[in-house]
């Protein structure tokens, strides 16, 4: 049976699934592997290696979408991206062909996406910390300048392509995670461009060594796609207008709920976790906002107070 066929044939959730995924992915710029993958394993009994390989195949098609709509927005860093594909492109083909040469290598994936389950809920304390330290306003503003650093930034894309070729999850995840140590001036909509971005040669590289090395299933990565196109387009338009609390609190959640995943949690608990923590910050984000407002009174109460006294001719002391 042809593609087409097979197509005809598939389980729609698939591209329900790919929906989803691909509104996080626009959204966040991450979340791709670490949820797309275990949904393919989990919900629709995909063996792993065909899940990882048709996996990357989509993400390499369904990441250009968003990154285009960030760099018509000039949301995206380019200099970092530069720095971090010079790193992460050859390291993604290295990773594809080390897992090929280890065999099976469970106890390696194992190690790789619990150490990264660790790095993603260190990526949450700091954006925690951050929310509390800045003012959203001053997130929402002018992009800072930032000093590229080149070293650590090419590290940090040879370690991202190593994991991706290796498990295709971290081309988000594990980069925006380090980029946050390393760029913390970084808005979060500059964050999730660049890291979108610079995910697009990443992915493609280790998509291609899967095609040649791995189990890829064509018809497997359109259903995924069919949902995922639109999806990245629609989180990537949110991303790029969206305030930066906004942002933040949807990077928070999808950091959460991947890490969670790559603990292998169970899904309900996570989809526990992952309504409580945004029912949370539905409740901050309206008393932080009630607050500004309250303040934005008394600011308006006392300039008027003080036009008045001017009016009159009274002189505050």
């Amino acid at each position: 049976m042809g593609l087409v066929g097979r197509l005809l044939r598939m389980d729609p959730l698939l591209a329900f699934a790919g929906l989803g995924v691909g509104v996080v992915v626009g959204l966040t710029g991450m979340g791709g592997g670490a949820l797309m993958t275990p949904i393919l394993v989990l919900f629709f009994g995909v063996p792993p290696l065909a899940a990882v390989s048709s996996d990357l195949a989509a993400s390499a098609v369904m990441k250009p979408f968003g990154g285009f709509v960030h760099a018509r927005r000039k949301t995206v860093n380019w200099a970092l991206v530069r720095w971090l594909c010079l790193g992460s492109v050859p390291s993604a083909f290295l990773g594809v062909l080390l897992m090929r040469a280890i065999g099976d290598g469970e106890r390696v994936q194992d190690v790789v996406r619990l150490a990264l389950g660790g790095a993603l809920l260190l990526a949450v304390v700091g954006l925690l910390v951050k929310a509390y330290r800045r003012d959203d306003a001053g997130d929402d503003g002018a992009a800072k300048p930032i000093v590229v650093r080149p070293v650590p930034t090419v590290l940090l894309g040879a370690l991202g392509g190593l994991v991706v070729g290796m498990t295709s999850v971290g081309s988000g995840s594990l980069i925006i995670v380090i980029l946050l140590a390393l760029y913390p001036a970084l808005r979060p909509r500059d964050l999730v461009g660049t890291d979108l971005v610079q995910a697009i040669p990443l992915v493609f590289s280790a998509a291609l060594g899967h095609a040649l090395f791995g189990d890829l299933k064509l018809d497997l990565a359109a259903a995924v796609l069919i949902g995922s196109v639109p999806g990245v387009l629609i989180g990537a338009r949110l991303s790029s207008r969206a305030p930066a609390g906004v942002v933040r609190a949807a990077l928070i959640v999808v950091l959460i709920a991947s890490a969670l995943k790559l603990f292998a949690v169970p899904t309900a608990i996570v989809l526990l976790v992952v309504a409580a923590v945004t029912a949370v910050a539905v409740v901050e984000g309206v008393r932080r906002r009630g607050g500004a407002a309250a303040q934005d009174r008394d600011t308006g109460d006392e300039t008027n107070a003080k036009g008045a006294e001017s009016a009159s001719g009274v002189v505050p002391r």
